[in-house]
């Protein structure tokens, strides 16, 4: 039953830097003004917007932190930020949990590129081509992995409580990215996981694997690593000199 006129709930809402990206361009960088027909939480009122909630860092309301399951009320003055990188607001009501230490990543169906790039870097990337929605809410919940999505709907699952939105369609975009929003810089470990299964490498004799190289590759090359798991085997050939331009230009401070 609609409420009656003078119940309806009136609020103002401002997001701030770049959770601006996800709303009308008409309703940017200023407050805006919502009515309300009935009581709402502060998460359900900011995905209205199509602002999934594992964007959000901070939420005053009037001045006051709350978190997700905050209701709002008439005339409230609400503020949304992003995650904080620099900023210490670790005496407020932080909504996005702290990046630790080996982080653990799940991608889902649409960034094969991406993961294989990841790996590259010695980051832990499960994927799949066919994951389901609740396969990767699975990983997420009981893996405790971070949700990698261009699927706004998918981040705002209530279950979701670790996960980034990428803005790009462009892999290597996105794997900066990545590095950027978790800080990863000096977490990177090149040439440590398998880019086909995500595997861990590590050195092989080269007699164990004569079997499965090629008569130039045996001919030409020593060193050679192989994955626990699949037992894809890898050398630094002709393609290593593109890989470690590839991982400079994303390692560098």
């Amino acid at each position: 039953m609609q409420m009656p006129e003078e119940s309806k709930i009136r609020v103002s809402i401002r997001f701030y830097e770049e959770l601006n990206d996800f709303i009308r361009a008409d309703l940017r960088k200023k407050p805006i003004i919502k009515e309300l027909k009935h009581q709402t939480t502060v998460k359900d009122l900011i995905e209205s917007f199509g602002v999934p909630h594992t964007e959000i860092d901070l939420i005053l309301v009037n001045k006051e932190s709350v978190d997700f399951s905050h209701r709002v009320h008439d005339n409230d003055m609400i503020s949304v930020y992003p995650v904080f990188e620099s900023i210490d607001i670790s005496e407020l009501t932080r909504l996005q949990k702290r990046p630790m230490r080996n982080l653990q990543f799940v991608a889902d169906c649409h960034l094969g590129k991406l993961a294989r790039k990841m790996r590259l870097l010695g980051m832990d990337v499960e994927f799949r081509n066919n994951f389901s929605d609740e396969e990767l809410v699975f990983e997420v919940v009981k893996n405790k992995r971070v949700l990698l999505s261009r699927d706004r709907r998918l981040l705002m699952r209530k279950a979701i409580d670790r996960g980034y939105l990428l803005r790009s369609q462009n892999p290597d975009i996105q794997l900066a990215e990545v590095i950027r929003r978790f800080d990863l810089k000096n977490q990177l470990r090149p040439f440590t996981r398998c880019a086909k299964c995500n595997g861990i490498l590590e050195r092989v004799e080269k007699s164990k694997v004569l079997h499965l190289l090629e008569p130039r590759t045996k001919l030409y090359f020593s060193d050679f690593f192989q994955c626990q798991s699949c037992f894809q085997v890898y050398w630094r050939g002709s393609h290593f000199k593109v890989l470690e331009n590839f991982i400079t230009k994303f390692s560098q401070p």
